[in-house]
């Protein structure tokens, strides 16, 4: 049976799953509002749509799984606002559904450990718009979706190297804090995972295992460079942007285990440090 992939808002993470999926033969159309970018999924065998413009019905009738990975926008899912009743629709055809969400619609926890069982009690705004578009989704019936909280996404091309090299880097203190984060490959291989055994209405986190200290990190990158250690600066004194300052927010630790219990997920990169030294290795090949 041909597979074919509808992704929403083709970014990040959704072009490291289609890097798995096109080589296997599936066909897979990804929306993005920019030209250049356009000619850069055609290079990566993914069929750009321009949104909101494009073709994008057409695209919905050839889809047997779709991915939305478009953050959601004051007025809630741009996707739905723009196409909610064709894909309710085609929900009873449709084989699987993915949302893209974040471990920020849980809210703080103050370094305790949530999972998908914790009441949901997002503080941040962006939190909040998050857990209003997981509703949206989540109200369409006979939709087979997935849902999936992704904690901080790291990568190739967004590690804490170049910032390291170039001397902006800093290790901003504010004792207790902890983040989780997931390296994007492992984001790609849990999608992928789920792709193959659908359960529509789960739920999954997506985190490695080990919540960190954001100064632990800068700190590992910086000795796996051979630099000396950035700069400490306590977190009342860091010149952060208002999405930075955000992020320190909130505080928790994110529990994995559904995604290896249920999907059979071994993680290719279990915490930063095994990430850090791939991202390094595969900068030097």
């Amino acid at each position: 049976m041909e597979k074919t992939l509808l992704s929403f808002g083709h970014g990040y993470s959704a072009r490291a799953l289609a890097k798995r999926l096109v080589p296997q033969g599936w066909t897979v159309f990804g929306t993005t509002r920019n030209p250049d970018k356009a000619r850069a999924l055609t290079a990566e065998g993914v069929t750009p749509i321009l949104w909101p413009h494009g073709d994008l019905r057409a695209a919905l009738s050839k889809a047997s799984h779709v991915l939305c990975s478009a953050g959601p926008e004051a007025e809630g899912d741009p996707v739905l606002a723009l196409l909610r009743d064709p894909i309710a629709r085609a929900a009873s055809r449709l084989q699987w559904v993915g949302y893209l969400s974040t471990t920020g619609v849980y809210g703080d926890f103050n370094g305790e450990w949530v999972d998908e069982e914790t009441p949901l009690a997002p503080s941040t705004r962006r939190g909040q718009m998050r857990l209003g578009a997981e509703r949206e989704w989540q109200s369409i019936p006979g939709l087979p979706l997935h849902i999936f909280r992704l904690a901080g996404i790291y990568g190739p091309g967004r590690g804490p190297f170049e910032k390291v090299r170039n001397g902006t880097a800093r290790r901003i203190i504010k004792p207790g804090q902890v983040f989780s984060r997931i390296h994007v490959d492992d984001i790609a291989q849990v999608l992928e995972a789920s792709i193959k055994q659908p359960a529509p209405g789960a739920i999954y986190n997506l985190c490695d295992d080990d919540p960190a200290p954001p100064q632990d990190v800068i700190g590992y990158a910086a000795e796996l460079l051979g630099l000396p250690l950035p700069a400490k600066v306590p977190f009342e004194e860091a010149d952060l942007t208002p999405m930075a300052r955000s992020f320190y927010a909130e505080n928790k630790r994110v529990r994995n285990d559904r995604i290896k219990a249920d999907l059979g997920i071994s993680l290719i990169h279990s915490d930063y440090r095994a990430g850090l030294r791939a991202l390094l290795s595969e900068e030097q090949e």
